[in-house]
């Protein structure tokens, strides 16, 4: 039977800063490996008996991102649906589900989780998940129980019913319970039978859709709508925006798992963890005195650190029991019990308009990239690539001008209206006012040097007339 995975990526979650943003949060990082934790989940995902490609779940900002790193997994037409604006986990579910009807029928399999969890042992993860996938085709609801290793006040908990009668491993629901005080949550590790909500599910989207029809019949019909009316944009299926801002901001929990009486739990004992603060790290293997690194880093009498470091060599000295996060363009340093805090951190950053909150220095766009090198007043100094085949709009700007030096590869520059070709060492200069655009059209990555000066350097400086990606006005 099919199986469609549905991954959330639409966060812009602040924990792990410096390195998550909101122009590019956790689920696009590459935290323990050279893959990204969407990456990660689409692999594990996809090893399910009977998975099909993913469905992923977004926004507008990251829409871009999302399909890169799925093509550099080989998915070269992925489906994306974009939300146009976060109401939930409840109206994407209903969205997703009324898609995958579409495409594969009422009885397909539905697999719903965030793209942003880490799961250490995939062979029990696909065990788990068989089983869910047994017990759905049986017309339930499964949740995935996580198996607690500690009494975390930071999820909410459930709690194993009966045996469920035909599939072995599977159990009653006795209830939901909301993220407790640490006594509480000490109390349930002692008990027993108690689990970590993980928000991952399982069911058929005929089943769920009945019990979302049933429940909230509101948010069932204007989810349809919104599929119905969806418009494709190259990699993308919009959802109409108009329809599904009639779905009610709330969670697939609240609305839906918290109430049914349809409910089914499978234990799941995977090394789960939903990376909510720099102390995950802590989980993974460390050195002989305790540090746990990553990058170029270097330690000197230092015990029982977390160290994630970028380009820059970072290097610790006598320091004990500390979180150091570098980045392009900030670091972090905290005590291990204060990485909570990240987050009050980051809102004084965004309350005092900077740039450290929101963007890194790298900027992802469909055509590749550009990152800011160097830049003061009148000036600004970007490296910019532009993958094989691609192309950037047709554009003017009205306070700057450019030079364009190329390092690599070819590009295709088109000026007013003169169309030439430059190579690497060689450059040309673009005027204010100047309608132009350059293009990849070789088989490398090109990469170029661009020089602006003038009196506004702001990206909102762009008038584009022509563009492959949709991004011009049009007519």
């Amino acid at each position: 039977m099919t199986l469609v995975p549905i991954l959330m990526a639409g966060g812009s979650g602040t924990r792990l800063w410096p390195l998550s943003r909101e122009s590019y949060p956790k689920q696009f990082l590459s935290l323990l490996e050279d893959r990204s934790l969407l990456q990660a989940t689409v692999e594990r995902a996809g090893k399910i008996p009977g998975a099909t490609e993913p469905v992923i779940l977004g926004n507008e900002r990251h829409r871009f991102l999302i399909a890169e790193q799925l093509q550099q997994m080989g998915i070269e037409r992925p489906n994306i649906l974009l939300e146009p604006e976060g109401r939930n986990t409840a109206p994407a579910a209903a969205a997703a589900a009324h898609f995958v009807t579409e495409q594969h029928g009422p009885d397909a399999l539905i697999l719903l989780m965030a793209a942003d969890q880490t799961i250490s042992d995939t062979e029990a993860f696909v065990a788990s998940a068989v089983k869910a996938a047994e017990a759905a085709r049986a017309g339930r609801l499964v949740t995935f129980g996580i198996k607690p290793t500690a009494p975390e006040t930071g999820f909410g908990y459930l709690q194993a019913g009966k045996a469920l009668s035909g599939v072995e491993g599977c159990f009653e629901v006795s209830g939901f319970f909301e993220k407790p005080e640490r006594e509480r949550a000490e109390q349930y590790l002692k008990d027993g039978g108690f689990f970590w909500n993980g928000g991952m599910f399982l069911f058929s989207a005929a089943t769920f859709l009945a019990e979302l029809k049933r429940l909230e019949p509101e948010m069932h019909d204007a989810a349809a709508a919104s599929v119905k009316s969806a418009q494709r944009d190259i990699d993308f299926l919009r959802l109409d925006a108009d329809e599904f801002r009639k779905c009610r901001n709330i969670s697939i929990d609240y609305a839906v798992m918290e109430k049914t009486s349809n409910i089914a739990m499978v234990p799941l004992d995977a090394g789960w963890d939903d990376v909510g603060s720099w102390t995950f790290l802590s989980k993974q293997p460390g050195d002989a005195d305790g540090n746990h690194v990553r990058g170029n880093v270097m330690t000197e009498d230092s015990r029982n650190n977390l160290v994630q470091a970028g380009k820059r060599l970072v290097t610790l000295i006598g320091v004990e029991d500390h979180v150091v996060v570098e980045s392009e363009d900030a670091i972090l340093v905290a005590r291990k019990d204060r990485v909570q805090d990240v987050g009050k951190l980051v809102k004084r950053i965004k309350a005092e308009k900077r740039t450290e909150a929101d963007s890194l220095p790298r900027v992802y766009r469909p055509w590749g990239y550009y990152e800011s090198i160097a830049g003061a007043e009148r000036f600004q100094v970007k490296r910019i690539l532009v993958k094989p085949g691609h192309i950037l709009s047709l554009q003017m700007h009205h306070h700057r001008a450019e030079h364009w030096i190329i390092v690599k590869g070819t590009a295709k520059v088109t000026c007013e209206d003169k169309t030439f070709l430059l190579t690497e060492d060689q450059s040309t200069y673009i005027p204010i006012g100047s309608t132009h655009r350059v293009e990849n059209p070789g088989k490398v990555a090109l990469e170029m040097i661009e020089v602006q000066s003038g009196a506004y350097l702001g990206e909102d400086d762009i008038v584009r007339f022509e563009d492959v990606y949709g991004r011009a006005p049009k007519a």
